[in-house]
C-alpha cells in the first residue's frame, strides 16, 4: 500500500484545529470522524477504488491520532506507531485501529499519565483500537518468541513522536537479528498450513472467511511477507523486478486484492462490524450492492459468489507458485539435488518434475497433459517444480480447438484418466492450473459455479472432482469399511475410468437452464465420440449421466419395499452393468454434494434398492414377483415365529384383524411377530403399545418405534408434534390401520445428530413414557413448536410447492411437498391432515440442507382417494 496519500480535500484541518481550541475536543473529533466515515462510504457507494478509500481513511486516522496524541505531553523516548494492517497504511470501515506505543527503556511509568489519558480519550471519541506499550527490548523478546507479533513488526510507520525510535525497533526484529529468512519462511507456512485446515482446506465452504480462509487476503499477504523478509523490499512492485514476480502475475495479486477489498469493504458496511465471514444473507446483499442481477437460469447472489470463488482460487493458485518458489530458493537452497530424467521432456529434481527447458510447452503442447499423466503413474514425484507452474501458466493459451482436436492429446487425457496414483489430485492441478477447463471448455464454465443452499456445500466444479475421488476412494482397504457395497462393485467395475468420465459430466449443465441432466448427456456423448470410445461405451456413460439422480430419488422417495416400484425401477435401469455403475457413481455423488448426507440409514436404502433390483435383474424382466404372493409368504412367515412363541395363527389374525396387505409387504416377518407378542402380551388394555429399538442387521441404521392404538384418533400428528419436542427427527412412517381404528404405525427415527439411540436406556424410556401421555391425552399446546429456526435456514426463501396425484395402483393420493425445512414442520403438515379429515397411510422424509422433499399416501376417512 502506497503510504503517500493524496490531501484529504474533504477534510479542513485548519477549521478542525481552530475548532479545537475553542471547544470541548471530543465532539470535534467524534463530529470529524462521523463526516468521514459518510465522505468514504458515499464514494465507496459511487464506484470509487477501494484501493483508494482505505488508504485515505488510514490517511485520515493519521491526523486524528497525531491531533489526539497533541493533546498531552509527552517529552522524548516514546513514539506512536501504526502496526499491522493499518501499518501496511489500510484501513478498512469496522477494522481496528492497531497501535503499538514504543518507550526507548523498559519502565514506563514516566509516560504512564499520558498513556492512560490518550487511550481513555481514544476511547472517548469512539475509535475501535488495538494496542500495545512496549519497550524496545520487549519489542525483541516477544517477536522472537511469537512469529505474530514479528509479522506485525515488519509492517510498521510512525505516526507521532520519535522516528529514529521506530527505525531501531526494525533494525532490532529484522532478519539478522531474529527470525532468519529459513526459519520465518518455515515458520509462516506451518502457520498458514494450520489456518488452511481450520477452513476445511478448501477455497470453496458455504460461508468462506474472505480473510482467512484459502485464497483470501491473508494467502496475498503471506506472499507479501515471506517475500519481502527474502528480498528486503518495501512493495509488491519491487518482487517484478527481482524476477520473483511476472508482470503478469503482479497485475493478477493486484486485481485479486482489489476484488477482496471491495467485498471486505462491503461486507463492514452491511454487518456494521468487523465481519470477516460471508454469510448467506450478507451474500444476497452484496451481490444486489455490486449489481449481480437475478436470470432465468442462475440467481444474482450465485453469480457474485462464482465470481468470489474464481478469484480466491487464482489468489490460492499464485499462493501455491510463489511459496513454492521461495521453498526452492530458501529451504532447499542447499539441500543434495537427486536428478533423473523421465524422458526427453521432463526430469525430477528433488522429487519434483520439471521441464527440461523453457521451451518445452511451446516446442511440445502435448507436454502440457503429459505431465499430469506423469505424475498420475510415478508415485515417487511429490508434485511440480515452480518454475515449471510458471510455464503451464504462461502456455496455457496454446490449448485450443487445434489443440483438443490433436489424437495425441486425447489419447493422454483418456490416459491421465487411467493413472493408477492419485488421478483425482492431478485433475485438481488441472483445474487451479487452468488447464482442465481450457481443454474441456464446458467445464471451465461451471468453475466456481455455486447454488446458493444448503444441500450442495461446494460449487459444481470441486463437487465434480470430489465425487471422481471418493470413487477412486472406493479401491483404499480403509474405505471399504465404511463403504462395502459400493467399493466391492467398484473393484468388479471392467473400466472404472467410464464412471469418471460420468461424473466429471453429471452436472456440466447446470446454471444452462432447461433439464441439466438430459444437457450433461448430450455433452458427455459428444466427448465420447470426439475421444474415439466405442458406441455401447458412449451409451453407458449418456445414460449415466442422464439418470444420475435416478437412484438417490427412488431410494428416498419411493417405497422400495413394494415389488412393483422394484419391477418399474429395474425396467429403467434395464441391465446389471449400468446398476453397478450407477450405484457407484450415486453413492460417489451423495457424499460429495455433502458428507453429512450420508447416513447408515440413506445407505440401507440404497443397498435395499440395490438388492432388490439385481434379483429383479437376474429373475428376468418378464418374470416380475407377484404382490400377493410376497404378502402371503410374509405373513406365514409370522405366524411361523408367533408359533414358537405360544401363540397361534387364530390369536395372530385376530390381533392382525383385516389390516391392509401392505402392513405384511413392508415390514419384516420377524418384525411383525416382534409387535404381534408385544400386542398379545397387552391383553384388553386401551393403553397403546409402544415398542422401541434399533433397526439394522449389522449395525443400527435407525431406532424404530412402533405403536399400536385402539380407537384413538390422530396418531400420525400427535406422534409427530411428540417426536419433534423431543428434538427426534423422523426419516420414515409407515401407517396402517385395520377398519376398527386399531393401528399398526412404525415410525423410524435419528436423533439430532443423524443417530440411531436404541441404547440409550434412559432415553427410551423418557420416549416410550412421552408418546403414551401425548396419545392418551392430547392438547393443543402439544403443537405449538417452540425451537427457533436455526440462523443457515432462516436466510434462505423459498415458495412451498405441492403437487397432487393419485396412485391408481394402490387407490390412494400421493402428495408431494417441497418446502423450507423448520422446526415441527411435520407436526404442522400432520395437523393440516387432521383438519381435512385426511387418513395418512405412509410418509417418506427427505431432508436435502434447506429444504425438505416429502412424500406423502393420503386417504379419505373411507379409506378412498382425494
Amino acid at each position: 500500500m502506497n503510504r503517500h496519500v493524496k490531501p484529504l480535500l474533504f477534510f479542513d484541518e485548519r477549521r478542525f484545529r481552530e475548532d479545537l481550541n475553542n471547544c470541548n475536543p471530543i465532539p470535534v473529533f467524534k463530529n470529524a470522524i462521523a463526516a468521514a466515515n459518510s465522505h468514504f462510504n458515499a464514494r465507496f457507494h459511487e464506484g470509487e477504488q477501494t484501493a483508494n478509500l482505505i488508504a485515505e481513511r488510514a490517511g485520515f486516522m493519521d491526523l486524528i491520532l497525531r491531533h489526539a496524541w497533541a493533546q498531552f505531553d509527552w517529552g522524548k523516548n516514546i513514539c506512536l506507531i501504526a502496526v499491522g494492517g493499518y501499518g501496511r497504511g489500510e484501513l478498512h470501515p469496522q477494522s481496528d485501529i492497531d497501535l503499538m506505543l514504543l518507550i526507548r527503556r523498559g519502565n514506563p511509568r514516566r509516560h504512564q499519565r499520558s498513556i492512560e489519558g490518550f487511550l481513555t480519550f481514544l476511547w472517548d471519541i469512539q475509535l475501535k483500537i488495538g494496542h500495545s506499550v512496549r519497550s524496545l527490548s520487549e519489542c525483541v523478546a516477544e517477536a522472537r518468541f511469537d512469529i505474530t507479533i514479528a509479522t506485525n513488526l515488519m509492517e510498521t510507520r510512525t505516526i507521532a513522536g520519535d522516528e529514529k525510535l521506530r527505525l531501531a525497533m526494525v533494525k532490532k526484529t529484522g532478519p539478522k537479528r531474529i527470525w532468519p529468512d529459513k526459519q520465518f519462511f518455515r515458520a509462516k507456512w506451518d502457520e498458514q498450513i494450520e489456518r488452511h485446515n481450520k477452513h476445511g482446506n478448501t477455497e470453496y465452504n458455504l460461508e468462506p472467511n474472505i480473510k482467512e480462509a484459502p485464497g483470501g487476503l491473508r494467502d496475498i499477504q503471506m506472499i507479501n511477507w515471506v517475500a519481502k523478509r527474502h528480498f528486503n523490499v518495501e512493495s509488491l512492485e519491487e518482487l517484478v523486478g527481482r524476477d520473483f514476480l511476472t508482470p503478469e502475475e503482479y497485475l493478477q495479486l493486484k486485481r485479486g486484492e482489489a476484488f477482496l477489498w471491495k467485498v471486505r469493504y462491503g461486507l463492514h458496511l452491511i454487518a456494521e462490524r468487523p465481519e470477516e465471514r460471508l454469510q448467506f444473507d450478507y451474500q444476497r446483499k452484496l451481490a444486489a450492492m455490486f449489481g449481480y442481477h437475478d436470470s432465468e437460469e442462475r440467481l444474482g447472489v450465485e453469480k457474485f459468489m462464482q465470481h468470489y470463488y474464481q478469484v480466491v482460487l487464482s489468489m490460492r493458485e499464485l499462493n501455491d507458485v510463489m511459496l513454492q518458489y521461495l521453498d526452492e530458493a530458501i529451504l532447499r537452497k542447499d539441500k543434495a539435488k537427486n536428478v533423473y530424467a523421465l524422458n526427453d521432456r521432463f526430469q525430477v529434481r528433488d522429487n519434483h518434475i520439471e521441464t527440461l527447458g523453457e521451451y518445452i510447452f511451446a516446442k511440445y503442447p502435448s507436454a502440457l497433459l503429459e505431465i499430469f499423466c506423469l505424475l498420475g503413474e510415478n508415485d515417487k514425484i511429490l508434485g511440480i517444480r515452480a518454475a515449471t507452474i510458471r510455464q503451464i501458466r504462461q502456455h496455457r493459451k496454446l490449448i485450443g480447438d487445434d489443440f483438443r482436436n490433436e489424437p495425441q492429446n486425447k489419447a493422454l487425457f483418456l490416459r491421465l484418466l487411467r493413472c493408477p496414483h492419485k488421478m483425482s489430485t492431478q485433475l485438481q492441478r488441472m483445474t487451479r492450473y487452468g488447464i482442465l477447463g481450457r481443454y474441456l471448455p464446458e467445464f471451465g464454465q461451471i468453475i466456481g459455479q455455486t447454488q446458493h443452499d444448503l444441500f450442495h456445500r461446494y460449487p459444481v466444479d470441486a463437487h465434480t472432482l470430489q465425487l471422481i475421488k471418493n470413487m477412486r476412494l472406493f479401491d483404499r482397504p480403509e474405505v471399504a469399511e465404511e463403504f462395502p457395497v459400493a467399493a466391492h462393485i467398484y473393484k468388479n467395475l471392467p473400466k472404472p475410468e467410464l464412471g469418471f468420465i460420468a461424473g466429471l459430466y453429471h452436472d456440466i449443465a447446470k446454471g444452462r437452464g432447461g433439464d441439466h441432466s438430459a444437457l450433461g448427456a448430450m455433452d458427455a456423448a459428444d466427448f465420447c465420440r470426439r475421444h474415439g470410445l466405442p458406441s455401447e461405451e458412449i451409451k453407458l456413460i449418456a445414460w449415466l449421466v442422464e439418470h444420475h439422480l435416478l437412484m438417490s430419488n427412488a431410494s428416498q422417495r419411493t417405497d422400495i419395499s413394494d415389488p412393483d416400484v422394484i419391477y418399474k425401477f429395474a425396467k429403467l435401469v434395464g441391465n446389471q452393468l449400468q446398476l453397478d455403475y450407477l450405484f457407484v457413481l450415486t453413492v460417489a455423488d451423495i457424499t460429495a454434494t455433502n458428507p453429512t448426507l450420508w447416513t447408515a440409514w440413506k445407505a440401507a436404502l440404497m443397498h435395499q434398492l440395490y438388492s432388490e433390483t439385481k434379483r429383479a435383474l437376474q429373475r428376468g424382466l418378464e418374470n416380475p414377483v407377484d404382490r400377493s404372493v410376497w404378502v402371503d409368504s410374509n405373513r406365514l412367515s409370522a405366524i411361523n415365529q408367533l408359533a414358537e412363541l405360544g401363540i397361534d395363527e387364530e390369536s395372530a389374525r385376530a390381533i392382525w384383524g383385516n389390516v391392509d396387505d401392505e402392513f405384511f409387504l413392508r415390514e419384516r416377518a420377524d418384525d411383525i411377530a416382534t409387535y404381534t407378542a408385544a400386542i398379545a402380551a397387552q391383553g384388553d388394555s386401551s393403553d397403546p403399545v409402544i415398542l422401541i429399538q434399533d433397526a439394522g442387521v449389522e449395525v443400527p441404521i435407525a431406532t424404530q418405534i412402533f405403536i399400536h392404538t385402539k380407537g384413538i384418533n390422530n396418531v400420525f400428528p400427535t406422534t409427530a408434534a411428540t417426536l419433534d419436542h423431543l428434538q427426534l427427527n423422523i426419516q420414515d412412517a409407515r401407517l396402517h390401520r385395520d377398519t376398527e381404528g386399531h393401528t399398526f404405525d412404525t415410525f423410524y427415527v435419528l436423533n439430532e445428530n443423524n443417530e440411531p439411540f436404541g441404547q440409550k436406556t434412559d432415553m427410551l424410556l423418557k420416549i416410550q413414557r412421552t408418546l403414551s401421555e401425548t396419545l392418551k391425552n392430547p392438547t393443543p399446546a402439544m403443537f405449538n413448536v417452540n425451537r427457533r429456526t436455526p440462523r443457515h435456514l432462516k436466510h434462505f426463501t423459498m415458495r412451498t410447492i405441492a403437487s397432487i396425484s393419485n396412485d391408481i395402483g394402490k387407490s390412494a393420493t400421493i402428495l408431494e411437498v417441497i418446502t423450507p425445512d423448520r422446526p415441527g414442520l411435520l407436526a404442522h403438515l400432520g395437523r393440516i391432515f387432521m383438519q381435512f379429515r385426511l387418513r395418512l397411510l405412509s410418509a417418506k422424509i427427505a431432508t436435502l440442507g434447506e429444504r425438505v422433499e416429502d412424500v406423502f399416501s393420503l386417504v379419505d376417512m373411507d379409506y378412498q382417494p382425494l
